[in-house]
């Protein structure tokens, strides 16, 4: 069971839609040559980004989706990455585009792209929602990012507290309530 929490924004839905369509022209540009691009989302929290991206893309998409965990109901990372739901279809000798919501201690991400590397695409690069620096336990950065936050735990745009808050069409902090009701600093994420 999740403590209250009240959630404050941090980055608008204006300020998400224009990075949104801002990423889909690098992307569209990096991939220009190509025939089809195969965007992989990693579920969930990067369905609602990956919705708005292909309706910017004006190119040949497939959409596919790997589902991994690594933090079930916490806020906090058990750094475990577990494979949940494979993809459906194959992608050697494809160009494809790894979609995550957030990249913290950066063990999903790679273990996402090591998982797909092996699979042999003809081109792999990713894009993150959100980046988190701070928190990197591993060398990897997205290929695009579209905004750098500070070690706060955040909800919305497809982004969970326990399968809350998805539906925000902004992010947020989410801060906690103490056993009084009273709502105290943001939540930071914690090793």
């Amino acid at each position: 069971m999740t403590r209250p929490y009240v959630i404050v924004e941090l980055i608008s839905a204006k300020a998400i839609a224009t990075r949104v369509e801002e990423l889909a022209g690098e992307i569209q540009a990096t991939f220009r040559n190509t025939d089809k691009l195969i965007i992989v989302g990693l579920l969930r929290g990067s369905f609602v980004l990956i919705a708005d991206l292909v309706r910017e893309l004006d190119m040949n998409v497939e959409v596919d989706f790997l589902e991994v965990s690594s933090y079930g109901n916490e806020m906090v990372s058990s750094h475990e990455v577990r494979i949940l739901k494979d993809l459906r279809g194959e992608i050697e000798g494809e160009d494809v585009l790894v979609v995550e919501d957030i990249v913290d201690t950066g063990y999903t991400l790679s273990h996402v792209v090591r998982f797909l590397q092996a699979r042999n695409p003809r081109r792999l690069e990713t894009i993150a929602l959100l980046d988190k620096p701070s928190r990197r336990e591993v060398d990897i950065c997205a290929t695009w990012t579209g905004f750098e936050i500070p070690d706060e735990f955040v909800v919305g745009y497809g982004i969970d507290y326990a399968q809350r808050n998805r539906n925000l069409p902004y992010i947020g902090r989410v801060r906690l309530a103490d056993a009084d009701g009273k709502v105290g600093n943001e939540v930071a994420e914690e090793s």
